[in-house]
């Protein structure tokens, strides 16, 4: 059994975590830090885990992380990165679903973030956690810098197009839409339910800390260099996130070969689902499930291509692909309590 520490387990994230570790069958939860709940059984907090989760949450003075074999950081940025040198020394294992460690440059980190990295040793050999994309260096690795939610459906939906050479990557845009939830949770006027619902609004066109992530990221999967045009807005639902991907095409390709590329890229992976040619995604096909699917559109038959990705913004797009990432890690088959059904309707 692999035991399992959660540094801040009352968020969405956290209580993410705590449904899909509960059920793991090699996971033992053995330590959910929180300052303000310490004493709290987490069933109270969280009556949907009543019967299958049965730890207490305790103070992070209190909390044995050392005695773990992997923390997650389910925190606000710069936490992990604090406690990270401490748990390596004793042998813990890190995935942080915060930015600590996503960005390998520093300067960009500190630019969108705000805040001085104090842990750049550890950022040097921390990898990205993209099991579709990086699964043989997660296997080995230490520490993990889990993938922003919208961050991921950008790569996956643009890298076989990107690894193919066969689009404009200078010219690249995503016009992406989440659910609520992806917020956080905490109490903000701009996410109260009379605040969202029946709206939708963009927001971070200007710039979004989730750019220079993404960038860095396609950077890797070409030899040209990357420009993207990212528009994220926010969509009156709890969870869920449909991204719309524009590239234009700089060759000749068949509709038939643009949709080989993407099945031959992703035929093995356990949890992306590529639909037939001119298919509509759901968000509703992903809720509460590790699954990403998507599906190429190609207006008049023309010189662009365009993507549509959906997930479930708190499964892939956080806490399930840290879960998939710590099944990599250990040893485990990828998929390993991660098999989950879509909630419908």
């Amino acid at each position: 059994m692999i035991k399992i520490g959660i540094v801040g387990g009352t968020g969405y994230t956290g209580v993410e975590l705590l449904r899909i570790l509960a059920t793991h069958p090699e996971a033992q939860l053995t330590a959910i830090t929180s300052r303000k709940e310490d004493g709290l059984p987490v069933a109270d907090m969280y009556p949907s885990l009543r019967g299958r989760v049965d730890v207490a949450f305790s103070s992070p003075d209190k909390a044995r992380l050392t005695e773990c074999d992997v923390v997650f950081f389910a925190t606000p940025h710069g936490v992990a990165m604090a406690q990270a040198p401490e748990l390596l020394a004793a042998g813990v294992k890190v995935i942080d679903l915060a930015a600590d460690f996503r960005l390998q440059d520093v300067a960009e980190f500190e630019k969108w973030y705000g805040m001085p990295h104090s842990c750049t040793a550890v950022l040097q050999e921390a990898v990205y956690g993209l099991p579709e994309l990086h699964r043989e260096a997660i296997k080995t690795a230490r520490v993990i810098g889990n993938p922003g939610c919208y961050p991921t459906t950008m790569q996956l939906g643009f890298y076989p197009l990107l690894k193919a050479g066969i689009v404009d990557a200078a010219n690249l845009i995503a016009d992406c839409k989440s659910g609520v939830s992806g917020a956080g949770r905490k109490a903000e006027i701009g996410i109260l339910f009379s605040e969202t619902s029946d709206s939708f609004k963009a927001y971070g066109v200007s710039g979004h800390r989730h750019t220079p992530e993404t960038v860095e990221q396609l950077q890797r999967m070409t030899t040209d260099k990357v420009g993207l045009v990212f528009t994220p807005h926010l969509v009156p639902m709890i969870r869920g996130m449909h991204s719309t991907l524009y590239a234009r095409l700089t060759k000749e390709i068949s509709n038939e070969a643009l949709q080989a590329l993407f099945v031959d890229a992703y035929k093995d992976e356990p949890f992306v689902d590529v639909m037939p040619f001119g298919s509509h995604p759901e968000t509703r096909s992903t809720r509460a499930s590790n699954m990403l699917r998507l599906a190429l559109h190609r207006p008049g038959n023309g010189n662009t291509v365009v993507v549509l990705v959906v997930q479930d913004n708190l499964v892939k797009g956080s806490s399930g692909q840290a879960v998939q990432c710590m099944n990599l890690m250990f040893g485990l088959d990828e998929a390993t309590g991660l098999n989950h059904v879509p909630v419908m309707p």
